[in-house]
């Protein structure tokens, strides 16, 4: 008898941070491999690796290395840039080389998103910056979803701290 799955659907998910930083300050630091490194990862996690070639088409390569020493490697292309206002990436797993792979790679769950859509906006606000980041991916998993609120909350705890240093 065939093993019924559940078809992998479109989910979104919105993160809005307010940062005591000016918008150009947090705009900047999405842009460079320098400061990307500093915060890009979730907690207790480092970024040993990290480079950005900042305009439309080009890509941000980075590893994630976990507390235990795993490493996570991924590439975000660059769709849209509106300079401070927005950007737009779409990002993947892959090998060390830059080649795509599935999550599964990692000893992820299948339904893992192979693919991410992440859009970021930075509002001025008063000298601080409202940011938005939307993410959409296609998968299955609510607790995906969950993982990447997380992570991204994590992150974005780290943006801070990298803020409040410049």
């Amino acid at each position: 008898m065939a093993k019924m799955t559940e078809p992998a659907i479109r989910r979104e998910m919105e993160i809005t941070r307010l940062f005591n930083a000016p918008r150009s300050l947090v705009f900047r630091a999405w842009t460079k491999a320098e400061h990307l490194r500093r915060w890009w990862a979730p907690k207790d996690f480092t970024t040993p690796y990290c480079e950005a070639d900042f305009r439309v088409g080009g890509a941000f390569r980075y590893c994630m290395r976990s507390p235990e020493g795993q490493d996570f490697w991924g590439k975000g292309v660059y769709k849209e840039i509106i300079e401070p206002e927005k950007i737009v990436l779409a990002d993947t797993f892959t090998d060390e080389q830059g080649n795509p792979v599935p999550p599964s790679y990692y000893g992820m769950a299948s339904d893992s998103p192979a693919e991410s859509l992440i859009t970021v906006t930075f509002e001025e606000q008063e000298g601080k910056t409202k940011l938005v980041l939307n993410f959409t991916s296609t998968t299955t998993s609510e607790k995906e979803m969950e993982g990447a609120d997380q992570g991204w909350n994590d992150m974005f705890d780290r943006l801070e701290e990298v803020l409040q240093q410049a």
